[in-house]
């Protein structure tokens, strides 16, 4: 197969081959994004527009943010919830009835998600339940909430990548990896925690699932949001390791789901989900975040679009090669360039510190559409202006094309 097909299909799985449909975004079409990419990685950066919001603009194009809040945080009879926050790829929004596939996650989670947690865990014996305890009586909370139904001043720890945690924090979080709470609401993107029988619903909260299987489903998954994709493809997606991913991958070979495949250029074997599209041409144009599913594994971006792509947001200013919050932008199926965006909001600016077009592509063209992209996010977002700095080979054209 060829590098062009194998990019296709892969574009295809991720939902970026079809027509955008007319007229405004519903819920639906915002949860048939979900569909395809069966996550949505959460992050703390707000440069633009949180990590999980941007995903589903880049395939549907403007919609109401608050049906994505309404799925993951909101929950009425009428209009139950749909997503549900766990550790998959990363910390992510996934399908409720997929939160029973990360149980065997959860155990290994038990006694902290990594050493500095255990120590917190260690030092504080009896303050697991004792948060547990909080909630139970008082419903929702934030951390310094728990903290004052406690009547605590924990210490924080200021070696935890400068989060500034506090020990109630930490162990709050440790229940969040065990699965013993969960996350109801946010406010201002702060998480609030409950008893996990309390967002989960009750059937899904019962079902028990081996690791085995769960992985060999987490894989399955995976290949179906790829269409096509080598075993470290397959493993990222989910976070999973080789011992994990190597059987499930066989399971499903055996079962018809994968075919393997030869990918001109890839020194590994790729997988093929069997239901996977192979549009003949791929179209449109797309504002790809940092943390979009399609290219979040960097590896697999350089494999499939000869895209070295790196985030910046921890390179001191000086050393960045392209800015801190960089979109690499997506055209007729080929990553053509990549442009440094900040919101201003209130300004009411969209700013392009850097715009830079990839080698050997029409630095015209690519401009004219970047253009419009960028007008079409700064009207999603309610930004009035948008101006371009000097940064990088392609914003003069860029700032010609939005005068």
């Amino acid at each position: 197969m060829s590098i062009a097909a194998a990019r296709r299909i892969a574009l295809a799985a991720q939902g970026f081959a079809g027509e955008r449909s007319a007229g405004p975004a519903t819920r639906r079409t915002v949860m048939r994004v979900l569909d395809r990419t069966r996550l949505l990685q959460l992050d703390s950066v707000s440069a633009v527009v949180r990590a999980h919001y941007a995903p589903v603009f880049s395939r549907i194009g403007a919609y109401d943010r608050t049906m994505l809040d309404e799925a993951a945080w909101g929950h009425t009879a009428r209009k139950p919830r749909r997503l549900v926050e766990f550790w998959a790829h990363e910390a992510a929004l996934i399908p409720v009835e997929d939160w029973s596939l990360m149980r065997w996650r959860m155990e290994q989670f038990r006694h902290g998600r990594w050493s500095g947690m255990k120590q917190v865990l260690e030092r504080n014996p009896t303050l697991g339940d004792e948060v547990l305890d909080v909630l139970r009586e008082f419903g929702p909370s934030t951390a310094g909430e728990v903290e004052k139904h406690l009547e605590l001043d924990r210490p924080r720890d200021k070696d935890h990548w400068g989060w500034n945690y506090s020990d109630t924090k930490v162990v709050c979080e440790a229940l969040f990896a065990a699965g013993e709470v969960s996350v109801p609401k946010r406010v201002g993107f702060q998480r609030y925690y409950d008893l996990t029988e309390r967002v989960v619903p009750a059937d899904v909260l019962a079902q028990r699932i081996d690791e085995a299987d769960a992985v060999r489903e987490l894989v399955r998954r995976a290949a179906t949001a790829h269409g096509i994709g080598t075993e470290t493809d397959l493993r990222d997606y989910y976070r999973l390791n080789r011992r994990q991913t190597e059987p499930a991958i066989a399971d499903l070979l055996d079962s018809g789901e994968l075919e393997q495949v030869t990918v001109a250029g890839w020194d590994k074997p790729a997988y093929l989900h069997t239901s996977a599209r192979i549009p003949r041409r791929v179209t449109g144009a797309a504002l790809l975040c940092p943390f979009d599913p399609l290219i979040f594994f960097r590896p697999r971006t350089e494999r499939l679009f000869d895209f070295h792509y790196r985030i910046e947001i921890y390179t001191p200013e000086h050393k960045r090669v392209h800015g801190y919050y960089v979109f690499p932008f997506l055209l007729d199926g080929e990553l053509v360039g990549r442009v440094d965006l900040r919101a201003e909001r209130a300004t009411g600016r969209l700013l392009v510190p850097g715009a830079f077009t990839e080698h050997g592509r029409d630095s015209g063209r690519v401009a004219a559409e970047l253009a419009k992209s960028l007008r079409d996010m700064a009207e999603w977002l309610e930004l009035d202006t948008i101006e371009v700095g000097e940064r990088g080979d392609l914003a003069p054209a860029l700032a010609a094309s939005l005068r």
